[in-house]
């Protein structure tokens, strides 16, 4: 298996995981429809946030998909086999994160106001999650993007199927959230045959002092963990600062922040395994940044000359966020920048430096807090603090790339 991606590679790759995303993508939102015609008001209001708390409890995946995706490519790059071990990296963290969601359902019940039933088969999903990113790690380590493409579609369904089914047979939304839980856990199983398709040659892993274990995760996860709050901390502040009104705007503008932020995303997943060659890291970050750069740029210009449509679709009281919406774009291509640099942080395991992103979360808060007074300065304040946070990080991230660590730099 080579780790040096053609750019024709890189652009089939990125195209079979955005297809599959996008399946799974589709499947989670057509969910709502049946769910909020069939459970009612009341009903559909416990569903829907149990839902968004599954967001939460998915950090510790993305995490662990990570962290096998690059012990895989290290792996490779050693001739050796590690299969096993690293199942094992993910099944104690699947009962890692098992207890946990035991110990936090009466916390989300008594929180989000839910049942106790509920809340417990929400968060049944996260040890499946974990399942499933063990092998999708294994996927995405060995740079098989077609059948990674196929699971991440395969996941969206099984997850909303068994949910719609049990939704129209009458079922509430514990059964529902139940039902999705166990397609996750029958997905996970599926993921771990496509894996064994291919039987990886090489020797037993022996005498390396590098053992990744639960705290390697943990360390991802806090990378993770820091992303998903930088482009959701505005959103949460925004109430806090404008009037009813102007919030509402801003939350129409942030669609286009979420469309440009995850739309590359496909990007990084791709470029990850050559990340994590330490031969090619300064490369693929050259490549990621040119990459999400320019999707980058077409979606703000995309957005400025999509947003007068925004009356027509919508409604003329968001008339006033037209000449804005390129600014809520800019937002969206800079984190998502910031979340490719990240990535290469993690790839190489320097996760420290993670640690100027949670300053400058800190300091977000208290810009967006005591300095905008309008619409336009929230978001400006946003992006300003972003912009800022993307350059320091991407300096930090490449000067710890370079410094010397105890890792073999063997070229594929």
């Amino acid at each position: 298996m080579t780790l040096n991606a053609r750019p024709s590679t890189v652009v089939a790759g990125v195209s079979k995981v955005t297809a599959g995303a996008m399946v799974a993508n589709i499947a989670a939102y057509l969910l709502h429809l049946p769910a909020s015609r069939w459970l009612g008001p009341a009903g559909y209001g416990e569903f829907a946030v149990l839902l968004a708390a599954q967001l939460l409890i998915a950090v510790p995946a993305l995490a662990l998909q990570m962290v096998i995706a690059r012990e895989v490519v290290r792996a490779t790059l050693d001739g050796t086999e590690r299969t096993a071990e690293l199942r094992r990296l993910g099944y104690a963290n699947t009962v890692f994160v098992a207890a946990v969601a035991v110990l936090l359902t009466p916390v989300v019940a008594g929180t989000l106001g839910t049942s106790m039933v509920a809340a417990g088969a929400a968060l049944l999903t996260a040890p499946a999650l974990v399942l499933l990113a063990t092998e999708q790690g294994f996927l995405q380590g060995q740079q098989r993007f077609g059948e990674l493409a196929g699971v991440l579609a395969g996941v969206g369904v099984c997850r909303v199927l068994p949910a719609v089914v049990v939704l129209g047979a009458g079922g509430e939304a514990a059964g529902a959230l139940a039902a999705g839980a166990a397609g996750a856990f029958l997905a996970a199983g599926v993921a771990r045959l496509v894996v064994n398709r291919r039987v990886i040659v090489g020797q037993e892993r022996a005498g390396n002092s590098h053992v990744p274990n639960v705290l390697s995760v943990v360390r991802a996860s806090h990378v993770q963990l820091v992303i998903i709050a930088l482009t959701s901390i505005d959103l949460m502040l925004v109430r806090a600062v404008l009037d009813e009104s102007s919030s509402g705007l801003y939350a129409l503008g942030a669609v286009a922040t979420k469309v440009a932020f995850w739309l590359p995303y496909a990007v990084g997943v791709v470029l990850y395994p050559e990340m994590a060659n330490p031969a090619r890291t300064q490369n693929a970050v050259r490549r990621i940044v040119l990459v999400v750069g320019t999707l980058g740029a077409v979606m703000v210009v995309g957005a400025a000359l999509a947003a007068p449509i925004i009356p027509v679709i919508v409604s003329e009281d968001y008339r006033p966020v037209v000449g804005m919406l390129w600014l809520f774009a800019a937002h969206g291509a800079v984190l998502s920048l910031l979340q490719g640099v990240l990535f290469a942080a993690v790839a190489r395991d320097r996760t420290a430096v993670a640690g100027i992103a949670w300053v400058a979360l800190a300091v977000e808060i208290a810009v967006l807090l005591t300095v905008p007074s309008t619409l336009r300065e929230f978001i400006v304040c946003a992006l300003a603090v972003s912009s800022v946070t993307a350059v320091v990080i991407s300096a930090a991230v490449l000067w710890a790339l370079r410094r010397p660590k105890t890792e073999q730099a063997p070229v594929s």
